[in-house]
């Protein structure tokens, strides 16, 4: 099957970089792209017509929204409650338990993913939340979502998060980790276990990768048994460091050392490493450590950087600047780590971001961004045939829609889409080959169900919050709202 698309832009590729093919076509035969240019001529059995649209590479997320997202119950808490949101060592101790059904835990996903596809990301690296998980993601969970991510044909990193320890809130209000070493242990062994038994399943979409979360809640054996096993399985690892205060001063009072340096110590950095976020890295202005030793390390390493600026400038925080590191040579991905799984959305805050803190430099333009959820995205994940439209890649493209009476007057079609668009004007998604969804309408996907059970499930994750607190509030204390809710009287 020789399908053919033509669109009013083409973001091809050539001499190494995106180019903008206007009034172009793309080709693709079976899941691989053939021809990217004008006035193909040869056969075709089938042909689609974009119109006033952009075509161009699907987006690469590597810390893709995979669960049903707790940033509306986390978001806006006022400094003095914000541990309120933290296990107590009560729960931890006593109380620890699975607060989902496994139905529930395997419908996750689905509606996850979906929301993926929407907006336009074709290749995602999931991470879900543990925070009310009695420790890490269940082995049946990762396997439904395997399935899931399959049959919708969304192309994925796929592996069970695990954990060895919990931040943890004591009697004298202050934070710590509370370890749970063997729960780390069984986790590695469940992420060891899928990779053996998925990676490549579903025609290669299913591709293994271990995620364990968060470097300061990693005891130093799990680590480097993790980073040996992704190793001998030749897959790509991924760890949550130098993103917080906390983390960074844990790891400091335990090793002396930056978390970048102590991963550095740990051999656990090189060029099949992904880092989300590396924001407190040295030269942050937090930091007392004002030089570049850390961009250095990561750079040396050939380790990878997943930049996620929507989620981050939420609670006031922004990388220090994205353009900085792109100068000192890192290789930077992107990651949408929040609802809505936008790119577009993340492209346009993270630019701006940048370029007020970076003196407007080049670096942090918008063009920078794209390619790196494009090309550094691929990169990072050792794919030459993704993140591009160009001869032997594959096929996986996405027609971003330019006729909506929002998006104004159209210039440069990027800077257009980028200014005025978001994630809601991708209008259909081709992964592998495969139309996965065309005119916003993903194949015997049920909406109105899949959000009837997403509302169901993020109510019962809201209360599991307030059960395990150390605040001993009442629940309208706990939950703020913008303004006073007024009910109606029965």
């Amino acid at each position: 099957m020789i399908t053919k698309m033509r669109g009013k832009y083409v973001i091809g590729f050539k001499d190494k970089d995106h180019v903008i093919y206007e009034d172009g076509e793309i080709v693709f035969e079976g899941n691989e792209i053939i021809y990217v240019g004008h006035h193909y001529k040869g056969e075709v059995d089938d042909t689609y017509e974009a119109g006033n649209a952009v075509i161009s590479p699907g987006f690469i997320d590597l810390d893709a929204l995979g669960d049903i997202d707790h940033a509306l119950i986390d978001s806006e808490i006022p400094i003095d409650k914000k541990h309120h949101f933290s296990w107590s060592e009560d729960y931890f101790q006593e109380d620890r338990k699975e607060w989902m059904s496994v139905e529930e835990e395997a419908f996750k996903s689905l509606y996850a993913y979906s929301q993926l596809i929407m907006n336009g990301i074709t290749t995602a690296m999931p991470i879900t939340s543990v925070n009310y998980k009695k420790c890490g993601e269940t082995y049946e969970e990762i396997v439904a979502a395997a399935h899931h991510a399959g049959q919708l044909g969304l192309r994925v990193y796929l592996g069970p998060g695990y954990v060895s320890g919990m931040q943890t809130i004591g009697k004298d209000g202050k934070m710590v980790v509370s370890w749970m070493p063997e729960e780390g242990k069984a986790g590695l062994k469940r992420a060891f276990d899928f990779v053996e038994n998925y990676n490549g399943a579903y025609d290669g979409l299913i591709n293994g990768v271990l995620v364990p979360e968060r470097v300061e809640l990693q005891t130093e054996e799990i680590l480097r048994e993790s980073k040996k096993i992704a190793r001998q399985l030749n897959c790509p690892i991924r760890l949550h460091a130098a993103q917080g205060a906390f983390e960074y001063n844990e790891i400091m009072k335990r090793h002396g050392v930056s978390t970048i340096t102590y991963l550095k110590n740990l051999d656990f950095l090189d060029e099949n490493t992904l880092i989300p976020h590396a924001i407190f890295a040295s030269g942050y202005h937090k930091l007392a450590d004002q030089s570049d030793r850390d961009l250095d390390i990561i750079k040396e390493a050939g380790s990878s950087v997943i930049h996620c600026p929507l989620v981050f400038s939420r609670d006031g925080e922004a990388v220090e600047s994205f353009g900085r590191y792109v100068r000192k040579g890192i290789n930077m991905s992107m990651g949408t780590d929040t609802f809505p799984p936008d790119m577009i959305r993340n492209i346009n805050i993270g630019s701006s971001l940048a370029l007020l803190m970076d003196e407007g430099r080049k670096e942090n333009y918008f063009s920078e961004f794209y390619r790196a959820a494009t090309l550094g995205g691929a990169k990072a994940l050792g794919r030459e045939d993704l993140g591009r439209l160009a001869p032997g890649a594959k096929a996986d493209i996405i027609v971003i829609d330019l006729d909506g009476y929002h998006m104004g007057t159209i210039d440069d079609p990027l800077r257009t889409l980028c200014l005025a668009g978001s994630g809601r004007d991708v209008k259909t998604s081709i992964i592998n080959g495969k139309f996965v969804m065309k005119d916003r309408v993903i194949p015997g996907f049920d909406y109105e169900t899949a959000k009837q059970k997403a509302q169901g499930y993020y109510e019962k994750m809201k209360m599991s919050y307030y059960h395990r607190s150390c605040a001993h509030l009442p629940e309208e204390e706990f939950f703020s709202s913008s303004f006073k809710i007024m009910k109606a009287k029965a």
